[in-house]
C-alpha cells in the first residue's frame, strides 16, 4: 500500500470512525470525507462525483454493471428490437466479466456471443462491428488485458458499439492508475476498477455509471450510493482510495517512462537467455510494467514453484483464479497451441526494476527452465546453486493484478 493511503484512512478507523448516514458530528465528517473521496476519484478518471459508485473492487463492480445494465434493459429489450437479451463480451475478458454474463445466459436466457481477438489481443474491430449489427443490451470491453498486457483500443470500439445504440462497460482494473484513463474522453457508459492495483487497500474499488444509464441493483439494501450498491461505506478505504489514485495519476507522468525501458529491458533479456521463449501481447501498446511470454516445453506451475525459489514471483494467468493453473484462455484465443500455452509466464512490476535485477531474472528464468528439462544451448543443467542466486525480499519482482 501507498504510505499516503495509510495515513489518510487511518483517522477514519478511529477517532472519526462514523457512519456517513449519520446526523450526528462524527456521521457528517465521515460524509464529507466520503464526498471529497468521489469527487477526487471523479477528477482522476474524468467523471462526474455523482457518477461513482464504491464498490469492494473490480469482481464486485463488473457483477453489478453488467447484471445491472442488462436486467434493466431487459425490463423493454423484449419489445426494442436494438436492445434484445444479447451480451457482447470479449475473447480476452477478466472471469468476472466472463462469468457474469454466463450467469446470465444460464439464469435468464441471455445470449452471449464472444468478440474475437487477433494473434496480440486486439480486439477484432471487424467482428465487433458486424456482431452490433444485430444489436445487444450490453458490450463488456477490456482497458488492457491483465494475461498479456496487450491495451485495447476502448475509444473506438465503444464507438462502434454507441453508432448500433448498444452500452458499453470497461473493465479498467489493469488500466486505471497506470495508464491515463478518462471515462468521458472514451464515451463510456459504465467502467470498473479496482485499488489494490495501485496501492489502495485490497477490497476497494469503484463503479463509474454514466449518470442516466438505466441499472438495475442487484443487492437490496438501504439505498446507499445512489441505490446501486446499499451497504454502510468504508469510508476509510474511499478515502485512501482515492488518495491512492490521485498519487498514481500524478505519478505515472514521471515513472511510466522508466518502467517501459525496464520492461522492454527484460523482454530482451528473457528472449535471449530462454531460447524458444515468444513474447505475447502487443509488443508496444501494452501496460508499462508487464511482460508475459510462452515458454514451449515447460509446465508453468514447475516454472512458478522454482522462480519462487529464486525469489522471484510471477505468475501464468490471472491472479483471481487463486489455487488454479489453468491454460489462461487469452492464449488459446490468439491463437497459441495448448501444449505452448501450458508455458504461459507473467513478470509485471510497479516499480522499474534495476539493470542487475533484470539480468538476474533472465539468469534464473533460464536456470529454473534448464532444470525443468529445457535444453539450452551451452547452459549447465545447474548454472549457479539457489542461494547465490536468492533476491533479496525488497529487490523482488511480483505480480500485481485483478485479486478482486
Amino acid at each position: 500500500m501507498r504510505a499516503d493511503a495509510i495515513d489518510a484512512m487511518l483517522p477514519f478507523m478511529t477517532e472519526a470512525f462514523g457512519n456517513p448516514s449519520s446526523v450526528h458530528s462524527h456521521g457528517t465528517t465521515a460524509r464529507r470525507a466520503l464526498d471529497a473521496a468521489r469527487s477526487s476519484i471523479a477528477a482522476s478518471l474524468g467523471a462526474d462525483p455523482d457518477e461513482i459508485v464504491f464498490t469492494s473492487g473490480g469482481t464486485e463492480s463488473d457483477n453489478l454493471a453488467i447484471k445491472g445494465i442488462a436486467m434493466a434493459a431487459a425490463t423493454t429489450g423484449d419489445s426494442n428490437p436494438q436492445r434484445p437479451r444479447r451480451i457482447l463480451i470479449s475473447a480476452c475478458d477478466h472471469p468476472a466479466v466472463r462469468e457474469s454474463a454466463r450467469w446470465l445466459s444460464r439464469w435468464f436466457g441471455f445470449e452471449v456471443l464472444t468478440i474475437p481477438v487477433d494473434s496480440q489481443a486486439h480486439i477484432d474491430l471487424t467482428a465487433l462491428r458486424e456482431m452490433s449489427a444485430s444489436g445487444a443490451c450490453l458490450a463488456c470491453l477490456p482497458w488492457a488485458n491483465s494475461e498479456v498486457g496487450t491495451i485495447e483500443p476502448v475509444a473506438e470500439a465503444a464507438a462502434i458499439c454507441h453508432a448500433a445504440h448498444i452500452p458499453v462497460h470497461i473493465d479498467a482494473v489493469q488500466a486505471a492508475g497506470t495508464v491515463p484513463v478518462d471515462f468521458h474522453a472514451v464515451e463510456a457508459d459504465s467502467l470498473s476498477l479496482s485499488g489494490h492495483k495501485f496501492g489502495a487497500p485490497r477490497s476497494t474499488g469503484a463503479w463509474l455509471v454514466r449518470r442516466g444509464l438505466p441499472a438495475e441493483p442487484v443487492l437490496s439494501g438501504g439505498g446507499q450510493e445512489n441505490g446501486l450498491r446499499p451497504g454502510t461505506e468504508n469510508v476509510a478505504g474511499c478515502v485512501a482510495l482515492a488518495v491512492a489514485l490521485d498519487d498514481a495519476a500524478t505519478e505515472m507522468r514521471s515513472i511510466n517512462p522508466a518502467l517501459v525501458i525496464a520492461r522492454d529491458s527484460l523482454i530482451d533479456a528473457v528472449l535471449a537467455s530462454v531460447p524458444g521463449a515468444r513474447l505475447t501481447g502487443d509488443p508496444l501498446h501494452r501496460l508499462p510494467g508487464h511482460a508475459s511470454f510462452v515458454i514451449p516445453g515447460i509446465e508453468a506451475e514447475s516454472l512458478l514453484v522454482d522462480l519462487d525459489m529464486h525469489g522471484i514471483e510471477c505468475s501464468s494467468g490471472t491472479a483471481c483464479a487463486v489455487g488454479h493453473h489453468d491454460i489462461p484462455p487469452t492464449l488459446l484465443a490468439m491463437g497459441i497451441s495448448r501444449d505452448d500455452a501450458r508455458g504461459a509466464l507473467r513478470l509485471s512490476f510497479r516499480r522499474p526494476p534495476q539493470p542487475r535485477d533484470i539480468a538476474l531474472i533472465a539468469h534464473c528464468l533460464a536456470e529454473s527452465c534448464s532444470g525443468l528439462g529445457l535444453s539450452l544451448p551451452g547452459t549447465p543443467q545447474r548454472l549457479t546453486s539457489r542461494r547465490s542466486t536468492r533476491l533479496d525480499a525488497t529487490r523482488r519482482c511480483t505480480t500485481h493484478h485483478h485479486v478482486a
